[in-house]
């Protein structure tokens, strides 16, 4: 159980209502920061502003997955009013105060830093971005079938990256019937995607591959489908870019050749909220259990 902990969700979107539900369940207290638009009530839930709460009792502060941005807005769509997150505001709360978030970027990272608070960055555990990764696969399934003229079985895939999420794009898309390619650096990724009976490349000799491709997915977070790549692309190749903001795809030039390339991060926030705030409110609560006994321990 997490009772007497008080913590404050700060923005977000409907996988936060999970979070809300299981701490709830939990009897954690919670004070719901950017939710005035919210019209489900929740008991032992308060909508309060950030200026109302008195930091120095919050034992832990939840972000959106997508944290903060660049200048410490809080994305949220419950609630026209913008919310800032500050290095003033954290200096408030007591010295255990946790920050979650899901990714950070140089702006969450210095302020946590500077007031000298841990942060917890939800998306960088392999179980969370494994579990993540099911809803990003069916999230793209729905994305090929409404945006091409083709079955999804017997299309030449080309699946860039052997992460936790390029695993199961490529072993998901493979079970519908695709031809499968997948590119990556290292020789023991080679070695994986051979195991799993898939055509394995290296990503230096993606020109070559991606000639006859129909589907291009790509979940490396830097610039691999580049202008010259998407040139060898036939005209009805559609690329789906599942790495974090700004993706890993030469947009501009995709359009300017007219081939349709899609940037879709948080597949599971859209297609399926609902699990997506499972798995994180599990994650969180375990956490917070952790965090409690600790704290208790060393009283």
């Amino acid at each position: 159980m997490l009772t007497g902990l008080q913590i404050a969700v700060i923005g977000g979107d409907a996988r936060q209502i999970e979070i809300i539900r299981k701490l709830i369940e939990l009897d954690a207290k919670i004070s719901l920061i950017g939710f005035e638009q919210l019209e489900h009530a929740f008991a032992g839930a308060v909508k309060e502003k950030i200026d109302e709460i008195n930091l120095q009792e919050i034992d832990g502060i939840i972000l959106p997955v997508a944290g903060t941005n660049l200048t410490g807005e809080v994305d949220t769509i419950f609630s026209n009013e913008k919310i800032q997150l500050t290095e003033e505001l954290l200096k408030q709360t007591p010295p255990h105060c946790t920050i979650y978030s899901g990714i950070t970027n140089d702006y969450l990272t210095s302020i946590t830093k500077k007031a000298d608070r841990k942060l917890v960055l939800l998306f960088e555990r392999n179980d969370v971005a494994i579990y993540n990764s099911i809803p990003t696969v069916e999230g793209t399934i729905m994305m090929v079938i409404q945006h091409t003229d083709f079955t999804i079985h017997g299309s030449k895939t080309v699946v860039l990256g052997l992460g936790r999420v390029g695993m199961t794009v490529a072993r998901i898309f493979s079970a519908l019937g695709a031809k499968v390619a997948v590119g990556a650096r290292k020789r023991e990724h080679i070695a994986r995607i051979e195991e799993m009976g898939l055509e394995p490349f290296y990503l230096k000799d993606i020109e070559t591959v991606v000639k006859d491709a129909d589907i291009c997915i790509n979940t490396i977070p830097h610039l691999v489908v580049t202008a010259s790549v998407i040139s060898k692309m036939p005209a009805h190749t559609l690329i789906i870019d599942l790495a974090s903001k700004p993706g890993g795809t030469d947009f501009r030039y995709a359009e300017k050749r007219g081939i349709k390339a899609l940037l879709a991060p948080s597949l599971p926030g859209i297609v399926a909220p609902k699990s997506a705030g499972q798995i994180l409110a599990n994650v969180l609560a375990e956490l917070m259990k952790e965090d409690l006994q600790r704290r208790k321990e060393n009283h």
